[in-house]
C-alpha cells in the first residue's frame, strides 16, 4: 500500500508520531502505541443474514482465516497489564482473502475517540505533555478540556481492567458504510463482543494481578480450548452523524450480527510477526466503504509509516 500523496496529512501523521515518541521514548521494532501485544489465528464464520447487510467476501464465503492482535494501550513495550495506562486494550482483526489480500477491523475497549480531527489529538497529546497531572488548574491540558468536553468524556469514561483479553467487548472508531448486493447501504459502526461474557477486575484485584497477566493468561485460555467473539455492526439511523468518532449513537439502534471468530492457535514466532504485520484501519473491499471520518485516513497514514519504520528495525527477540 502506497502512502498517500496530501502532504499536509503526511506531516501530521509524523508528528503525531514524534509526539508519541517524546511521550513513550523511542523502542525499535514496536508500535509508537500499542506497543505490548500479542498475536494469535483462527477462522471467521459468517452469520446467517449478514449478505443482507454487506457483499463483502469474507461475508460470503463459508469460513476465512483470520489473524488477529489483542494489546495494551501506551507505546511502552514492557507496560505492565495491571497499569490503569494499559486501558482501553487494543484488537485488530485481519480476515485473510488471499495471499497479500485481506480487510482488517482495528478496535479497542472503549467506546469513541478523544478528538474528532487528528489535529484535535495532536493538540490534546500536547497539552498532557505541557501539563502536571498533579496540578491540572491553569493548565494547556485544562484549557484543551475546556474546549473540548467531547475529549473530557472520553478521558473520564470508566476503563476497567478485563478478566482477560476474551472477556471484553471492543468498539470500531469510525464508521462505514456497508453495501449489500443489491447495492443498498448503510452506514454502521463494529462492536466485537466476547463468547465468554464480559468480566472486569476491580481496582484491587487489578493491582494483585502480575506484569504480564493478560498475556499469560490468553496463551493459557487458548490451549485450553477455542476463544470466540461475535462481529456485530450497530446501524445509523438517518440522521445520525457518521463522520465523527467521539459522537454516541442511541442505544436503541439495530444491531446486526456478520458472524463469530474462533481463535485457536497462538502464533509462532509472534515477536517477529507482529513485528511485521501492519493492520490497516480502512477496509479496502468491495462491499465497505469508509466513511467521510477525518480520522481514517490520517490513522492509515500512521500505521503504514509506523509500521515500514518497525520492520525496518532489528529482530525484537521475545519482547512482547
Amino acid at each position: 500500500m502506497p502512502l498517500p500523496t496530501d502532504e499536509k496529512l503526511l506531516a501530521l501523521s509524523n508528528d503525531l508520531i514524534q509526539q508519541f515518541d517524546q511521550i513513550f521514548g523511542l523502542h525499535p521494532g514496536f508500535r509508537p502505541a500499542h506497543a505490548k501485544g500479542i498475536l494469535l489465528t483462527g477462522a471467521f464464520t459468517p452469520a446467517a443474514g449478514a449478505s443482507a447487510l454487506t457483499r463483502a467476501p469474507h461475508i460470503a464465503r463459508p469460513s476465512t482465516p483470520v489473524t488477529v492482535r489483542f494489546s495494551n494501550s501506551t507505546g511502552l513495550p514492557l507496560i505492565p497489564d495491571s497499569d490503569p495506562n494499559a486501558n482501553p486494550r487494543g484488537f485488530a482483526i485481519r480476515f485473510n482473502l488471499a495471499e497479500h489480500v485481506h480487510t482488517d477491523i482495528v478496535s479497542h475497549s472503549t467506546d469513541g475517540f478523544p478528538t474528532h480531527t487528528g489535529a484535535e489529538f495532536l493538540e490534546f497529546l500536547r497539552a498532557v505533555v505541557a501539563s502536571d497531572p498533579k496540578n491540572p488548574a491553569g493548565s494547556p491540558l485544562e484549557a484543551f478540556l475546556g474546549k473540548h468536553p467531547e475529549t473530557l468524556t472520553f478521558i473520564q469514561t470508566p476503563k476497567p481492567a478485563p478478566e482477560s483479553f476474551a472477556t471484553d467487548n471492543y468498539f470500531g472508531v469510525t464508521a462505514f458504510e456497508f453495501f449489500n448486493a443489491e447495492g443498498k447501504s448503510r452506514f454502521g459502526r463494529y462492536r466485537i463482543l466476547p463468547g465468554a461474557g464480559v468480566h472486569h477486575l476491580t481496582e484491587e484485584e487489578t493491582k494483585a494481578k502480575a506484569a504480564d497477566y493478560h498475556f499469560e493468561e490468553i496463551a493459557a485460555r487458548v490451549k485450553q480450548g477455542p476463544i470466540t467473539f461475535r462481529i456485530a455492526v450497530q446501524l445509523a439511523n438517518e440522521g445520525d452523524v457518521t463522520d465523527n468518532a467521539t459522537i454516541h449513537w442511541p442505544e436503541d439502534r439495530e444491531i446486526v450480527e456478520l458472524g463469530t471468530i474462533t481463535l485457536d492457535t497462538l502464533v509462532a514466532d509472534n515477536a517477529v510477526e507482529q513485528q511485521r504485520i501492519i493492520f490497516d484501519p480502512i477496509p479496502r473491499v468491495d462491499g465497505i466503504e469508509p466513511s467521510a471520518d477525518p480520522l481514517l485516513e490520517l490513522r492509515a497514514a500512521i500505521y503504514l509509516i509506523s509500521g515500514r519504520r518497525r520492520r525496518a528495525a532489528p529482530p525484537t527477540g521475545e519482547a512482547k
